[in-house]
């Protein structure tokens, strides 16, 4: 099984609680290690949708 590789694209910038750079809360940044993977497969999901959502506002 193929490990889940963080979005982080280094790019470490905050909109409040929220970084525009990989789309993941803080929250979520700081539990990226300690989760498992299906846990991570919807953080990544999740990420992107945000991102999207970023890029069209």
């Amino acid at each position: 099984m193929a490990k889940i590789e963080s979005p982080c694209v280094s790019i470490c910038q905050l909109n409040g609680d929220l970084c525009i750079g990989c789309g993941r809360t803080m929250e979520e940044i700081r539990h990226w290690k300690a989760m498992k993977r299906p846990e991570k497969m919807k953080t990544v999901k999740r990420a992107d949708e945000r991102l999207k959502k970023l890029t069209r506002d």
